[in-house]
């Protein structure tokens, strides 16, 4: 179900966003399938860092957690308020590599290939997760299951579901949704959807 803004939310919506109490599913290509016990699971962190690593699913899941509470908006147009989110904050992740000085924006690796880029300013913000819970529950495989990141000042598209891995790097390049149109940053207040905006 979508709706307008309202009073209450108006200063929580971006413009030309319909809010929903749904979670609309988006994305392009296979659901990636998993072992039940993610034996076959790693995350890698590389690039610029001190620490080229590969995690397994047991030891992502011995890092610290957090949790963190947001609203998330979909460059189609729609925003989901009030999400709660459990994962390993992203400073955890730059901590354990041993960020050089030179990195300056990161590549999210996922599945299939899917690449994310952000400025690492923007991917240490506080409350940035890589998330494994959504309100309590496991992510479902169409959320990004077993783990995604989640970003929520900037469109839902940079919030990479599946992640694999982590790229420190000192020079920006374009994930696939931004090789493929989609803008660079992608800020949902200016409206940045497209590489032409």
């Amino acid at each position: 179900m979508f709706y307008g803004k309202t009073d209450e939310t108006k200063d929580r919506v971006p413009p030309n966003q319909k809010v929903t109490t749904g979670f609309p599913v988006l994305h392009y290509g296979d659901v990636p399938e998993y072992k039940e016990d993610l034996s076959d699971w790693s995350f890698r962190i590389f690039g610029l860092v001190d620490n080229d690593v590969t995690l397994t699913w047991e030891q992502i899941q011995a890092l610290p957690t957090n949790t963190a509470q947001n609203d998330i908006h979909c460059v189609t147009g729609w925003s989901k308020l009030d999400n709660e989110w459990e994962g390993i904050p992203a400073e955890e992740i730059a901590k354990l590599a041993g960020v050089k000085p030179e990195a300056k924006y990161v590549v999210l690796h996922a599945e299939e290939g899917w690449t994310a880029n952000m400025p690492l300013t923007d991917f240490l913000t506080p409350g940035n997760l890589f998330a494994f819970k959504h309100n309590g529950e496991v992510l479902t495989p169409d959320h990004g299951y077993p783990m995604r990141f989640v970003i929520p000042h900037l469109y839902f598209w940079k919030s990479a579901k599946w992640v694999r891995g982590i790229e420190f790097v000192e020079k920006d390049k374009a994930g696939f949704w931004e090789k493929n149109g989609y803008h660079m940053y992608g800020d949902p207040w200016k409206e940045q959807r497209f590489s032409w905006d």
